[in-house]
Formats: structure tokens, sequence, C-alpha cells
């Protein structure tokens, strides 16, 4: 099950006090004070991890908490630090703050590492407390208490290129013929219910991760359809495919198709709006009114908008796309 959204609790570890004691040896009279200090509490940390891809397990497990410091001791003994915790997230996973909102960590490489929970001070002992004019000090301190954090954790999915395009208009059969992810595909509407995954090889050790949105349409920025719940995927990559059906099936019109979903867009974010975008005509094999590609191509050629047209279900111009995308992803990387 695929989950991008959860709230967990943190609770960082606190302080254990200090303690009040007294030698008490034989031969060491008025020994003077020996209480020893209390630990500190365990600190908790966030740290990405590429072997998670989903939130899911969050949902089972919600509240974490580090061990607290050991109380102080006699005889000078502090007491024992309590560990740190790590929880790991996916690589792609936003952190805010689940009371105000602010954005705590992002994290977008392997191995990243976040203190979000601070574990409490060890409280001071007795012996911390001697002085000249007070040898036999009975003050000591309580640790002070962890950090506690309710967090709201939402994950976007790192791809170098988008595929995005109302339902049904083959973004999941795309993906199959040119990566090795195998999405649920079938001929009707909002088939694909979660984004996935796929790695494109182009050869000669040159690789880009694509994602399969799920379909948008109209009112998608407000929560209509399955738009509000994806769109944040698209917003790290590189490049958007906005695939249209141009088969006579469907009855819409492919400019209008266009129009709707980068109104979409835009009223998500402006930034989303403006990522670079190859317009790519599908069905082509299905074509039985060959207006509605000239139509699209003709607006393409007007808007200054890259075209290409493929069929994903039989592959044809799938190979070539490759290596369009490959290299507006390069000619990108060194812009």
């Amino acid at each position: 099950m695929f989950i991008d959204r959860a709230k967990i609790k943190i609770k960082a570890g606190d302080g254990g006090s200090g303690c009040m004691a007294f030698r008490r040896e034989k031969f060491v009279p008025r020994g003077g004070p020996s209480g020893g200090d209390g630990g500190n509490g365990g600190n908790v940390y966030l740290e990405a991890n590429s072997h998670l891809n989903t939130l899911l397990h969050f949902r089972y497990n919600p509240e974490y908490s580090a061990p607290r410091g050991q109380h102080g001791q006699g005889s000078n003994c502090s007491g024992r630090d309590g560990e740190d915790i790590i929880v790991k997230v996916p690589i792609g996973t936003l952190i805010k703050d689940a009371e105000t909102g602010e954005v705590l960590a992002d994290f977008v490489e392997e191995g990243q590492k976040i203190l979000l929970a601070k574990g409490g001070r060890g409280g001071r002992g007795n012996a911390q407390f001697a002085s000249s004019v007070n040898r036999a000090p009975r003050h000591w301190e309580v640790g002070s208490a962890g950090q506690t954090l309710n967090l709201e954790l939402e994950l976007k999915l790192l791809a170098d290129v988008g595929i995005i395009g109302f339902p049904n208009a083959g973004k999941s059969t795309l993906i199959s013929c040119i990566s090795a992810a195998k999405p649920k595909i079938a001929d009707y509407p909002f088939t694909t219910l979660t984004p996935n995954l796929g790695v494109v090889d182009v050869g000669d050790y040159n690789q880009f991760i694509i994602a399969d949105i799920p379909g948008l349409i109209e009112g998608a920025h407000e929560g209509a359809g399955l738009g509000l719940q994806f769109l944040r995927h698209v917003e790290r990559t590189k490049l958007l495919l906005h695939l249209i059906d141009v088969s006579s099936a469907t009855n819409r019109d492919t400019i209008e198709d266009y129009q709707i979903i980068t109104k979409e867009l835009k009223a998500y974010s402006e930034d989303l709006a403006n990522k670079p975008v190859i317009v790519i005509a599908n069905k082509i094999d299905a074509l039985d009114e060959p207006e509605r590609l000239e139509k699209l191509q003709n607006f393409c050629k007007k808007q200054n908008l890259e075209f290409y047209k493929i069929s994903a279900a039989t592959g044809e111009g799938t190979k070539e796309l490759i290596h369009i995308v490959a290299k507006k992803l390069k000619d990108l990387a060194s812009s």
C-alpha cells in the first residue's frame, strides 16, 4: 500500500536527576558530598533511507521515544546517558511541525540525518554544589525534559521526469513500455491509484527515473479526482511529459485537454506550471481522425512547445522518445 502522508509524535529522553549522597567510609570523617550527576536523555534523529518508498509503517507505529538518562548515584557515579534513536524515512520526505506548519527538514539524499528532538540535560548531583562556605550541600537538580514534537510527514517522489495527463491517456502503458515498472493497466479511467516509478535505461550507463502520476481532471488543484493527492509528486521533477490521447475513442478536444491540465498545474503551483514540458500525442495506432493529431501539432508549433507522437501500446516512437528525453535532461543539467 502506498501512503504518502503521515503524522507521528517523537519524544526525546528526559535527563536523569542528580543524586544527593555523602561519603560514609569508616576512616573518612566528614567525607563530604558524593552525589553524581544524572545522564542526558537520548536524542531523536530522522534519517533518509533509500530502501523505503512509502510512509505506511508510520500508520502502525506513530510514536517514537528515546530512553531517558539514568539518575545519578552515590560515590560520584554519574547516570548513563540515554541512547539516541534514529527514525528512518524515505528519500523525498518533507518534515513539518504539525502545529505550526513550519518546514523542519527536507530529505533529498541517502543517509541525510537531522536531529529533531534533543534529549533533556541531566541534573547535577549535590557534589557539584560544594563550596568553601557550603561543604555539605543538600541541593541537587531534577533532569530537564526532552523535546516533544508532533510531526507531519509528506512524501514527494524523486524523479527526473513526470508523466501527466488525463485519466486513460496511456501513462501507465508508456512507463511499462520504456522501463521495468509494471503498473496496473486497464481500459478505464483511474486505473492508476498510486504513483509508479520506473528506471529508464538509455544505454552507455545513462539512466533516468520517470514517474507515472495518476490521471488529472479539471478541478484537480481543489481535490477533484485524485489530483490534489498526487500533484506534489511532480514538484521535484526536472521535466514533464504531457501525454494526450489523440484517438477518437475519447471524443475530447486535444487542445482543450492540454489547456485544462496546464491550468490545473498553474493553480497548484506557479513553479510547476513553468517546468519544461514535452507534449506527446499518444495512441496514434488508433488514430481514426488524422485531423485531431494535426490540430494538436499545429497548436504546439504556434505555442513553441516541443511535440512528439507515439503509440505506447505498440511501442512506435518510444525508443526515439527515450533518447529525446535523455538529451533534454542533459541540456537542462548544463543550463
